[in-house]
């Protein structure tokens, strides 16, 4: 089974309008959202998904409410941690901060967290393969990124989303302020 996974979108909508074309360009089965829609702004674009979406809220969601009301015709949106179990039977825990966990992971075989907006994958040793998307936004570090999950082997592969313009320099006035 293929899972897309992302997280970190920041109302970024364009960031957000990538991820959903690459994942339906590799036919994701199942779509994992890691927190941090930020608001319902980023809702309209995952209609566009050709599957199911799971996700749970990160630590800067505005309006929980609407999203979870906006989410209803998409897929599950929860408080994290979000455990569940995909559609082939993959044992799954979505949460923002991987810290929530308190390294209680024990049964599951996929581990998806995100909040540093670094990307990062790993296979532990008997254990689950954690995988952090990074920052669908690129707010942060201008690499816009997602991440691609096969089941079987279980194994997961960081995919840059276009790379954003350099951020504009940071101008001081007069008065010795930035603007």
């Amino acid at each position: 089974m293929r899972i897309g996974v992302f997280a970190d979108s920041h109302d970024h909508v364009d960031n957000v309008r990538h991820a959903v074309a690459e994942f339906n360009r590799r036919a994701c089965e199942l779509v994992i959202f890691a927190g941090d829609f930020v608001s319902t702004l980023i809702l309209p674009q995952l209609r566009a998904l050709k599957c199911r979406i799971v996700g749970c809220f990160g630590d800067n969601e505005g309006n929980k409410v609407g999203m979870q009301s906006g989410f209803r015709i998409l897929g599950t949106l929860g408080d994290p941690p979000l455990c569940f179990r995909a559609p082939d039977g993959t044992r799954v825990v979505v949460t923002h901060q991987f810290q929530l966990l308190n390294n209680d992971f024990a049964g599951c075989d996929l581990v998806v967290f995100a909040h540093t907006h670094r990307p990062y994958v790993k296979q532990l040793e008997n254990g689950p393969l954690l995988v952090n998307p990074g920052e669908t936004s690129g707010w942060t570090y201008r690499q816009p990124s997602i991440a691609i999950v096969e089941t079987s082997p279980l194994s997961a592969e960081i995919v840059r989303l276009p790379d954003m313009p350099p951020a504009p320099p940071r101008q001081i006035n007069r008065s010795g302020r930035y603007r």
